[in-house]
């Protein structure tokens, strides 16, 4: 390995073309090895990223001991086992996500990692979209006084994903496909939500594709202090396009500011001490090449740069990078106590769904 850089096998390489661009773009990273069981796929990546190491074999590639860490991007109810395959390897981990699709495998994946002694990282990447870093260094630096409620919301017009074979399977939920990435901002501020109370129902559009799931969803989550968050999703119905309403949004309320950022306009909007009659516009439409960097907006290769480099950072710091295998399996134990809450009306306790699965974090 090159002394300053960590080098990465990339797993799956259809959402995997993103983080080898994040890769190749990095100066704290190199790439190793790429593995898919496509080969075409295989060597169509070589071809368009100049790669001359590919394999369909994951054993093969967690066997090069010039690896450092494992970038996982497979289908999301295959990430446990390949992790743990990786942490068995004595790789450290980035995985997109979600982190699993249930809470299944979360004590083996906590004692995979304590045998390991390596780090497993979620990749939530609206977390590191320009507008809502800007929006979280805000908050660190106090702009908004302190934090009294927060909105977000993910709302796409997602009917396509339901031609697609996956989303027939059982256990298929937008919740953990889609609404993840509203859950997570709200649990990146409010770090110990502990009440869920939420609703939902399956428009008439989800059944005309013969499924039956929830895809407009209502919650409120409360920490433990008493502070809550709304969050919503809809799925399947249509939107206003994201010129009007940003398909991710985040608004921070306090005490002494409000803001919003989201996804996937690079707009910010403020309204800080000395507080004004309307909103602050900030822009960064000269990083749209940076985030953008395929075709029309469907690759969002800039945000995965960004946590990939958080990442190298953080261990150069000695610091454990954030969100990581405990935080990502918080936010999936919120999840589960929001699916309870919907099929039953009531409030359902974080505290009591990880008792319940016998998980200690």
């Amino acid at each position: 390995m090159n002394q300053n850089k960590l080098r990465m096998g990339v797993l799956g390489l259809g959402e995997g073309r993103s983080i080898i661009s994040a890769v190749q773009s990095s100066p704290y990273w190199e790439l190793g090895c790429i593995c898919d069981l496509n080969e075409e796929l295989c060597k169509e990546r070589c071809r368009e990223f100049q790669i001359d190491c590919y394999t369909t074999k994951y054993e093969e590639m967690l066997a090069d001991e010039r690896i450092d860490v494992i970038g996982i991007y497979t289908p999301d109810q295959l990430h446990a086992a390949h992790i743990k395959m990786a942490l068995a390897a004595g790789k450290h981990v980035i995985c997109t996500k979600p982190l699993m699709i249930s809470l299944d495998e979360a004590n083996s994946l906590l004692e995979a990692q304590k045998k390991s002694g390596k780090y497993v990282f979620v990749g939530q990447s609206s977390r590191y979209f320009e507008p809502l870093r800007r929006q979280r260094q805000d908050y660190e630096a106090g702009k908004h006084g302190e934090l009294i409620t927060l909105e977000a919301h993910y709302i796409s017009d997602s009917r396509w994903f339901l031609e697609r074979d996956w989303s027939h399977a059982k256990g298929f939920s937008w919740m953990y496909n889609f609404m993840i990435h509203a859950v997570d901002l709200a649990a990146w501020y409010l770090p110990n939500i502990e009440e869920v109370y939420g609703i939902g129902l399956a428009s008439q559009n989800t059944k005309d594709y013969g499924v039956d799931v929830p895809d407009t969803l209502k919650f409120l989550l409360k920490d433990k202090n008493g502070k809550f968050a709304s969050v919503t999703g809809v799925y399947a119905a249509p939107t206003l396009g994201s010129a009007v309403q940003q398909n991710i949004s985040c608004t921070l309320r306090g005490t002494k500011g409000i803001s919003q950022g989201g996804y996937p306009k690079l707009k910010y909007y403020t309204n800080f001490q000395p507080l004004e009659k309307t909103a602050r516009l900030q822009t960064f439409d000269e990083l749209h090449e940076y985030f953008f960097r395929f075709e029309q907006e469907s690759h969002h290769a800039g945000e995965y740069q960004n946590y990939i480099e958080h990442f190298a950072q953080a261990l150069q710091r000695g610091e454990t990078p954030k969100p990581d295998l405990k935080e990502g399996i918080h936010t999936l134990a919120v999840m589960e106590a929001m699916d309870e809450a919907v099929k039953t009306g009531q409030v359902v306790k974080v505290s009591d769904v990880l008792e319940r699965r016998n998980i200690v974090l």
